[in-house]
């Protein structure tokens, strides 16, 4: 994966869901941390779409323990040649858990896998200026800056469409999104405006996130939106 253009990705715990994925997404998002036996679940997988692994902390909003193991099972993913992305945190890199998540970004780049470098925010939207800062921070670790938060109102999303677009006309590879019922909006639109990643369950019931579409609603909404016609 290289995101030069926008991928839609099926945020899942379960591989078993590529088929019933295939036909609206570009690659699959394995959520280690949700997942049963994720490790087994790569060794089993002989889908075509290849696969972004994340293993979220739960400072992060996710369900993993903040330990070592938690980056082992990361490299170990990467030795699968469907993996063709990782996600790490921006805190992680920049020395929160002091497991050394630089390490992970290592044996991404030395197998040519895409790391995207992430940051949350699950209670408000800051400033443009800080959701910029916070981008270039996470561009600089590694191949594509995310940031998601959450919307409070209208003008958040202005603020992360605002900052998406600047740092896209600069040059940077960055992926967007505002959470919740304000923000929902944003995940079809950010892509027009330099968004190179979107996240949607095949199934809405398995949303991994607060506002999410489905796999199919979404590749509709934006491939409708991207339309000339």
């Amino acid at each position: 994966m290289d995101f030069e253009s926008f991928t839609l990705l099926a945020a899942t715990d379960d591989l078993g869901v590529e088929p019933a994925a295939r036909a609206d997404a570009d690659g699959l998002e394995l959520r280690m941390d949700f997942a049963d036996e994720p490790l087994a679940q790569l060794d089993a997988y002989d889908g075509d779409l290849p696969i972004l692994v994340t293993n979220r902390p739960t400072w992060e909003g996710g369900e993993a323990a903040d330990t070592a193991g938690r980056l082992d099972t990361l490299e170990a993913a990467l030795e699968h040649d469907a993996v063709r992305a990782v996600d790490l945190e921006l805190a992680a890199l920049e020395g929160a858990g002091d497991h050394n998540a630089g390490r992970v970004a290592d044996a991404a780049r030395d197998r040519d896998a895409s790391v995207v470098v992430s940051t949350h925010n699950f209670e408000s939207t800051p400033a443009r200026e800080a959701i910029v800062s916070r981008l270039e921070r996470a561009c600089a670790q590694g191949d594509v800056g995310k940031m998601a938060s959450t919307a409070q109102s209208p003008d958040d999303v202005l603020a992360m469409l605002g900052a998406t677009r600047a740092l896209t006309t600069a040059g940077k590879q960055v992926a967007t999104m505002c959470m919740g019922s304000a923000g929902r909006h944003s995940r079809a639109v950010a892509p027009l405006y330099g968004s190179r990643i979107g996240y949607a369950p095949v199934d809405p019931a398995d949303a991994t996130a607060p506002g999410q579409y489905d796999l199919a609603t979404l590749r509709t909404l934006v491939r409708q939106l991207q339309s000339d016609g």
